[in-house]
């Protein structure tokens, strides 16, 4: 999901909507009566968005429309349907989950080259029925744009580019050294799925643990040799999970650059034995469809260049959202067959939808994974929380689809799903004590030096030469060093 910046200066946002709240229950309306309509308020933006971030900004604003009307079409698919809170629990809920993460987004681009914006999106998230029906009013979409004269300012210490030089990628080698001894690689070898668990090549479940980096492409000094030897020889960690976003200034900017970054960093990782996964990291769009043509030539690509290796996981999708679970399958389906070529018995782990929430965020459960799965063999489902924002009822579920589903956490916080504010620890060791009985891998969000909460490292770590020992590690990185180092996560 989108990761918060610091709040610099508030801007206004206005209603654009007028609203009838209703006086009873939000059930669904009976025969006979009126078809009531979503009614939310409009988000105005009153800056001049950077040129980099345009695209992005127009198309989250265009999905808070494509939000609405599919929030309409349920309502009118399920009509008669449910109890007095159905459209509430089911419709409003998940929808306001939607927008704030949606405005969230927006403001996280326009930071990346300006002053974060306040878009308000606590205020503007929630929406409301209007029970006389009618056509919604449209979210505008126009993007202001940056002023000639204005000149965006930069992060001193770990400045993120558009793109990855590629002069200076480090470039894939097609064999590697043996995994050094006592290594995750040389004690597991390659792994399988067997059942709903994680095998390793002498068929026992195991469970991975580790770190997910930020993009690639906003923090490109954090994942270096130094960071991956401390990960391995100094947090004793077992994986590393490559975050390549595909827009944002990421893949799609440069493709031969980063795939060469990302092959270089395997490498790196290879060196010192540990796993790797390589995250073609959706965000926005949400529908992994929109990107199979790059998907399908990154993952041969980089299949081609670590065909040897037997540490390499593949994350087709990182957070599918606003696209069904069949949408998904048509997706994996595309895309597996391209990695199987190269890379036949790789573990694949596949988004799930609403934000590899297993469907919850969109008012389903794991029931359709179930019932339809992947088709093809050592294939993993992803589930994602941020744990000051998902609790007993999300664990609850993934107690239950652990039973009948392998899962893998590629990414968690211990922060709300924006991936800053403070940190919940309680809820975070309720969740990988969970994790661990289950022996569910994980991954913590992120190997990053940046302003959220969720940075793994201090500010200003990536720029210099020492990554191990704790004096570099924000609260939530020596909580999660902690953690994996003794099995007991400790901030301090």
């Amino acid at each position: 999901m989108s990761r918060l910046r610091t709040r610099r200066w508030q801007i206004g946002a206005v209603a654009g909507v007028t609203v009838v709240a209703l006086g009873v229950g939000l059930g669904v309306a009976s025969a006979g009566q009126a078809t009531p309509t979503v009614s939310c308020p409009a988000v105005k933006i009153n800056v001049a968005v950077p040129a980099q971030q345009r695209a992005d900004v127009q198309r989250n604003l265009e999905l808070l429309n494509t939000q609405i009307d599919e929030a309409n079409k349920r309502i009118v698919s399920t009509k008669g349907q449910g109890g007095p809170n159905f459209i509430q629990n089911a419709i409003l809920g998940p929808l306001k989950d939607k927008r704030f993460a949606t405005i969230e987004r927006m403001e996280t681009a326009i930071a990346r080259n300006a002053a974060r914006p306040n878009l308000n999106s606590e205020g503007l998230a929630p929406c409301k029925l209007n029970t006389k029906g009618g056509a919604p009013v449209k979210q505008p979409t126009a993007v202001p744009t940056t002023a000639a004269t204005t000149k965006p300012p930069v992060k001193a210490t770990t400045p993120p580019p558009t793109k990855a030089p590629a002069t200076t990628a480090p470039t894939a080698a097609p064999t590697t050294a043996a995994p050094a001894k006592g290594t995750p690689v040389a004690v597991n070898g390659r792994l399988k799925v067997c059942g709903v668990n994680l095998c390793n090549q002498a068929g026992q479940p195991i469970q991975l643990r580790g770190m997910s980096s930020h993009g690639l492409q906003f923090f490109p000094n954090c994942v270096n040799a130094g960071s991956l030897n401390a990960l391995r020889n100094d947090w004793n960690a077992d994986f590393i999970r490559l975050s390549m976003y595909v827009q944002e200034g990421g893949l799609e900017t440069d493709p031969a650059g980063f795939t060469a970054k990302v092959n270089g960093l395997v490498n790196e990782a290879t060196k010192l034995g540990l796993y790797v996964i390589v995250d073609f990291h959706i965000l926005t769009p949400g529908d992994p469809n929109v990107n199979t043509a790059l998907a399908k030539k990154f993952f041969a690509d980089v299949t081609a260049a670590h065909r040897a290796k037997n540490n390499v996981i593949y994350e087709i999708a990182n957070e599918p959202n606003g696209v069904s679970w069949d949408g998904i399958l048509n997706y994996a389906n595309q895309v597996i067959p391209v990695i199987r070529q190269n890379a036949p018995d790789s573990v694949v782990l596949v988004g799930t939808r609403g934000f590899s929430s297993l469907g919850l965020t969109d008012g389903a459960d794991e029931t359709e994974i179930v019932n339809d799965p992947v088709r093809f063999d050592n294939i993993m489902y992803t589930f994602h929380f941020y744990a000051a924002s998902h609790g007993a009822d999300r664990r609850a579920v993934v107690a239950r689809a652990a039973k009948k589903l392998p899962l893998f956490v590629s990414e968690f916080g211990t922060q709300t799903f924006t991936g800053d504010g403070g940190n919940d620890f309680a809820s975070t060791n309720a969740w990988l004590d969970l994790l661990k009985a289950n022996k569910i891998g994980y991954g913590m969000w992120s190997l990053s030096d940046g302003r959220e909460t969720n940075s793994a490292f201090k500010q200003g770590t990536c720029a210099g030469s020492t990554f191990a020992g704790t004096g570099v590690l924000t609260e939530a990185g020596r909580y999660i060093r902690s953690r994996i180092l003794t099995g007991v996560g400790n901030p301090n």
